[in-house]
């Protein structure tokens, strides 16, 4: 790859992943209106699609607030650090056969690695905040973030088995006898359960649950600092929708008639969209439910499901 078209790959994947989060505030209010019987955004433009100009606008010129108790230096830094980790995770995602930033050979364990790191984002934002509410939604937050990451690296573990590699090039182009949903179908429904508790999306937005910790870690955050947390979430979304796809879906691989890039586009919305439905139909279970859920049930099946793939593999 030259390094004029690396450049281009480049800037063509920030723009289109901040537009994408932008898409989104708009997409999601449009379709929770619309699962749940009512009008949503219909007043700013043509089907309320300037709202996302509105709230930037709104979030620009708000008062840009830090707490007097709170620690300056550490409150400003943490908002950046999810958007960094989740931008950073993109890197090693195959959008098509040409069309990626970063062909490492641990492209996987890079990805891992990544969204590990959005734990300092909240871990980081509640204590700095120097709020009782805010702490409690950060350590909600890490205890979860980290439990799921657990069995996020052990369900993926399936895939490496049967591609023989952490190339996340290599893992889609294995895919072309067949996607991997079919023999790793147990991975996939674990590494989508953790990917949702990573984002912390509901059901398991528990970490800023409204109805008890106000807003949780980002309680004392206002303007373009809570921006940040906001446009990080749905660019998590994006990240764990693009992940499934390649690890499940055979990525970019599709009929010809689409160019690659469509495909991969394609498959990725429809995650997207199961990620909003979700939110239009999913209670919200209680914090010691959902660690129960992780360690009780979701541990012991990505144990087993890691076992009967390696030995399959070694029968084979």
């Amino acid at each position: 790859m030259s390094a004029g078209h690396h450049w281009l790959v480049i800037g063509g994947v920030l723009f289109v992943l901040l537009n994408t989060a932008a898409g989104l505030i708009w997409l999601e209010r449009r379709m929770l209106a619309l699962w749940q019987d009512r009008y949503g955004p219909n007043r700013a433009g043509p089907f309320g699609i300037l709202v996302v100009l509105a709230d930037t606008l709104k979030l620009f010129f708000k008062e840009d607030w830090i707490p007097p108790f709170a620690d300056k230096v550490v409150f400003v830094f943490a908002p950046a650090v999810v958007v960094a980790s989740v931008l950073l995770s993109f890197t090693v995602i195959p959008f098509a056969p040409n069309v990626l930033v970063a062909d490492f050979n641990v492209g996987l364990l890079f990805f891992l690695a990544m969204s590990s790191m959005g734990v300092y984002s909240i871990v980081l934002g509640g204590w700095a905040s120097n709020n009782k509410y805010a702490l409690l939604g950060a350590m909600r937050g890490a205890s979860q973030m980290i439990s799921y990451e657990v069995f996020m690296g052990l369900s993926v573990m399936g895939v490496v088995i049967l591609s023989g590699s952490f190339n996340l090039r290599e893992i889609v182009e294995a895919q072309k006898s067949g996607w991997y949903i079919l023999p790793q179908i147990v991975g996939f429904f674990i590494f989508l359960i953790a990917g949702i508790a990573e984002t912390h999306r509901l059901p398991f937005d528990i970490p800023e649950a409204e109805s008890e910790l106000v807003a949780g870690f980002h309680s004392e955050y206002s303007g373009m600092k809570f921006g940040m947390f906001f446009i990080g979430e749905y660019m998590g979304i994006t990240l764990i929708s693009a992940m499934v796809v390649t690890l499940y879906f055979g990525g970019w691989l599709g009929p010809a008639f689409l160019p690659p890039v469509i495909w991969f586009v394609l498959k990725t919305f429809a995650f997207i969209m199961l990620f909003i439905l979700l939110r239009a139909s999913m209670p919200r279970p209680r914090y010691d439910q959902l660690m129960e859920y992780g360690w009780k049930i979701l541990f012991p099946l990505s144990l087993v499901n890691l076992l009967i793939t390696a030995a399959i593999k070694l029968m084979l």
